[in-house]
C-alpha cells in the first residue's frame, strides 16, 4: 500500500467528498470481489487494496494525516481481514452477495443432475418413451425422508426457530451491522433429531437405483436437453428433489444425414439409368419408396420427396427427403458390354484409350 496512491486506487482525487469515496468503493468492490472473480488472484489482491484504501480515507483523522504526510498515521501496511469482512457484509449483504449467495432456510434441496440418453434417428423423428435406470440419492423409505428413526420425533430448533439461519450483530468501523448465517445449533437444518434413522443416518435420503421413464418428443435434435423437474437427487430431510436433465444423443444413421428437419440420402444409379431415366427404390424413415429418376440426370442431381423428413417438433408438418444421385462407373465389363461402349464412343467421336487388354480380359485373367 505504501507504493500506491490511495485516491487513485479508488479512481478519484483528494477533492472527493465522503459520498464520492463511498460510491466509488462500492462500485470497485463489486467489480473485484473474489465472489465475482473466482480463482482470480489479481482481482482478490485489487479488492484488498481498495478495501484498505477506503478504510483509511473514510476515517477523517487518518485521511487528514494521509493528505499531509502521504502515509497512514496508524502505519498499517497489511490488510485487515476483519475490516474487509465488515465492509463486505455492509455492501454485499443486500446485493445478492454475502459470501456465496443466499442460502435456503432449513434442509437443502437436492442438486441437479444430468444423464445422457442415446436414441436412434427413427426414435428422434417420431418420439419414444425410454426407461432409464439411475443411481442417485432417493428419499429414505424407512423414515419417509424425515431423517428420524421410526417412532421418534423431529423437533424445531429453538435457537433459530426452525429457520435454519440466525442473525448476528457486529460492530465495525462503519457502525453496527446485521448479518445472517447458518444456525450452528442445528447446522442450518432448522430441525433437530434425537434419534437418527439407522438406514439413512439422519439425512432422510440414501443412494439407490431408480427407474425413470423419459418421454422423448417427436422431432428432437441431437444435443437437446429434456428438463425433468423434481426427478433429480433427493434433498435432505424432506427437502425438494433437484432437477434431472436428460441430454439426447442421436445415433448416426448410415442411410441419412440430417440437416434440421430435412434428411439427405445418396442413391447410386447406372449410366443407362441416368441417360434413359428409371424408377428406383429409396429408403425413407418408414419404408422404401419408388423414386422416378428423370432421363438425362447427371451425377449430383438432387431430387426432393416432400414430407418424408423429420416431423417438426413445434408445429405441424415434416421436413423433406433429398435424394442425391451418384453416377456409378463400372469397374468390370464382359466382352459384349465393352464392345458396345466402344462402339458408342466411336459414334460420338469420343477419344478413348485403345487397349488390347480391356475390362473383359482383366476380369478373365485376373491381371491388373
Amino acid at each position: 500500500m505504501a507504493n500506491h496512491d490511495l485516491y487513485s486506487l479508488l479512481e478519484t482525487d483528494a477533492s472527493a467528498s465522503n459520498e464520492d469515496l463511498k460510491r466509488n468503493y462500492r462500485r470497485l468492490a463489486r467489480q473485484y470481489h473474489p465472489d465475482a472473480n473466482p480463482g482470480d488472484a489479481e482481482a482478490e489482491a485489487k479488492f484488498k487494496e481498495i478495501s484498505q484504501a477506503y478504510e483509511i480515507l473514510s476515517d477523517p483523522d487518518r485521511r487528514s494525516h494521509y493528505d499531509r504526510f502521504g502515509s497512514d498515521m496508524n502505519g498499517q501496511q497489511g490488510f485487515d481481514a476483519g475490516s474487509a469482512q465488515d465492509l463486505f457484509d455492509m455492501f454485499f449483504q443486500g446485493f445478492g452477495g454475502g459470501g456465496g449467495g443466499a442460502r435456503r432456510a432449513g434442509p437443502q434441496p437436492g442438486p441437479d443432475a444430468e444423464v445422457n440418453l442415446s436414441i436412434t434417428l427413427h426414435e428422434a423423428a417420431f418420439g419414444v418413451n425410454h426407461e432409464i435406470t439411475l443411481t442417485l440419492p432417493v428419499g429414505c423409505a424407512t423414515c419417509e425422508g424425515r431423517g428420524a428413526a421410526p417412532g421418534s420425533d423431529v423437533t424445531r430448533c429453538g435457537t433459530c426457530g426452525g429457520a435454519g439461519q440466525v442473525r448476528r450483530v457486529r460492530n465495525s468501523m462503519l457502525g453496527q451491522m446485521v448479518t445472517t448465517g447458518p444456525c450452528d445449533d442445528c447446522s442450518g437444518m432448522g430441525t433437530k433429531i434425537t434419534s437418527p434413522c439407522a438406514d439413512c443416518r439422519g439425512e432422510g435420503r440414501k443412494t439407490e437405483q431408480k427407474s425413470i421413464t423419459v418421454k422423448v418428443p417427436a422431432g428432437i435434435e441431437h444435443g437437446s436437453a429434456l428438463r425433468m423437474s423434481n426427478l433429480g437427487p433427493a434433498g435432505m430431510r424432506g427437502a425438494p428433489n433437484g432437477t434431472l436433465y436428460v441430454r439426447i444423443l442421436v445415433e448416426e444413421d448410415e442411410r441419412f444425414e440430417r440437416h434440421g428437419d430435412d434428411l439427405h440420402h445418396e442413391a447410386t444409379i447406372s449410366f443407362p439409368q441416368a441417360v434413359f431415366g428409371a424408377t428406383i427404390p429409396v429408403p425413407t424413415l418408414e419404408e422404401d419408396e419408388a423414386l422416378s429418376v428423370p432421363a438425362g440426370s447427371t451425377h449430383g442431381t438432387i431430387l426432393r420427396i416432400r414430407d418424408k423428413g423429420v416431423p417438426h417438433m413445434r408445429g405441424r408438418g415434416r421436413g423433406d427427403l433429398y435424394i442425391h444421385l451418384a453416377l456409378a462407373v463400372p469397374t468390370e465389363l464382359d466382352e459384349t458390354a465393352e464392345k458396345l461402349l466402344r462402339d458408342y464412343a466411336a459414334a460420338r467421336g469420343d477419344e478413348i484409350q485403345e487397349s488390347t487388354q480391356g475390362f473383359f480380359n482383366r476380369r478373365k485373367t485376373g491381371k491388373k
